[in-house]
């Protein structure tokens, strides 16, 4: 199997190639600085100038400054290769607006969130709220782009001076935590890794980028749910989860899918990236099984065209109580929903009729 990982190169990236290497024949990592999307009637995702070669895996990741990009990557790539972010993640993640909009969506607890169209609209909701309150413009990360004000005054200064840059920027209420919160580290349908983040005495922000200290930390199975539904909502298979603690329980306050390992693994002890490694190893397996079923099905489908055989070998697809039949099966039997069947049932035998 061949992987891509495509980033920046961060040394999160660089440790998670490594530890690919045990899973795949071949590991790429590609710089997005080097990538191109030629969109048209022959679309087509370049790297150093030339096509990109056919991957089984790709792991695109990076800041909100490349998100777009990203997306149109992955947009056009996907068919051929598993991805654990889908496109869409690219623009929600990075967008902590589009985020709480995808959270509120999904019933996600979040700390009360306020949105105004224009200056004076802000100005009466900060007369309003309760303070003290979290300003943050929509796009940044490791906690950059976040002020806080702990009265309407210094609210109304900091609105200035916003206007004046001409930036939107969401209010958002503070929950007092102790300057503590919580990162959640999501691979899968699993949180693998799990971290308490203090800010220094002055620092509001808990994030280890802006000066935060991590030590691990249990979650609990309500915490937990909320950090992998989070991670769900974004379209995300490996995601960071920032929480704190609200007094009816965790809150979301924003969701990473271009994760720092550092800090994580050195708090946890746990090898975050051999995890991920893991993980994007087995599913790529399953990908590329599904990828010969279908083009196994597709040949069988151009044989019974040419011929009047009925009869395939295939596997069957369980859903719960109920079984799916491959689509080359339904596409010759030209059932549907309308008409009546009779179905006659056995060990080891089934035959479906039409009833007429």
């Amino acid at each position: 199997m061949r992987a891509a990982i495509i980033s920046q190169g961060s040394k999160s990236s660089q440790w998670t190639a490594e530890a690919m290497k045990k899973y795949f024949d071949q590991v790429d990592l590609l710089d997005i600085k080097e990538m191109e999307v030629t969109l048209g009637a022959e679309a087509e995702v370049l790297y150093k100038g030339e096509p990109i070669i056919i991957y089984d895996c790709i792991y695109a990741k990076g800041s909100f400054r490349y998100g777009n990009l990203l997306r149109s990557i992955t947009s056009l790539l996907y068919k051929d290769s598993f991805m654990p972010l889908q496109a869409r993640a690219y623009t929600i993640a990075h967008n902590k607006l589009l985020t709480h909009l995808e959270l509120q969506k999904n019933k996600i607890p979040m700390p009360k969130t306020y949105v105004s169209p224009t200056l004076d609209a802000a100005r009466i909701i900060l007369k309003k709220i309760n303070y003290p309150i979290v300003m943050k413009f929509p796009e940044g990360t490791q906690g950059k782009g976040v002020m806080f004000a702990d009265s309407y005054a210094s609210a109304s200064s900091l609105l200035d001076a916003l206007g004046a840059l001409k930036q939107p920027f969401i209010i958002q209420e503070f929950i007092e935590s102790g300057n503590i919160d919580i990162r959640a580290f999501v691979v899968g349908d699993k949180v693998i890794a799990s971290m308490m983040r203090k800010g220094e005495s002055a620092e509001l922000r808990a994030n280890i980028h802006a000066g935060g200290e991590g030590k691990a930390c249990e979650l609990d199975r309500q915490a937990k749910k909320i950090a992998i539904d989070t991670a769900g909502a974004l379209g995300a298979e490996v995601c960071g989860v920032d929480m704190l603690e609200g007094p009816k329980g965790p809150l979301v306050l924003e969701a990473n899918i271009s994760p720092g390992l550092q800090g994580i693994t050195a708090a946890t002890k746990i090898d975050v990236a051999a995890k991920i490694a893991k993980y994007l190893a087995d599913k790529t397996k399953e990908f590329v099984a599904s990828k010969k079923k279908i083009g196994a099905e597709k040949i069988v489908t151009e044989k019974i065209g040419k011929t009047d055989a009925k009869e395939i070998i295939t596997t069957l697809d369980f859903r719960g109580e109920r079984v799916l039949l491959p689509a080359v099966v339904s596409k010759i039997l030209k059932f549907n929903d309308r008409d009546d069947y009779v179905i006659k049932a056995q060990k080891g035998k089934l035959n479906i009729e039409e009833f007429k």
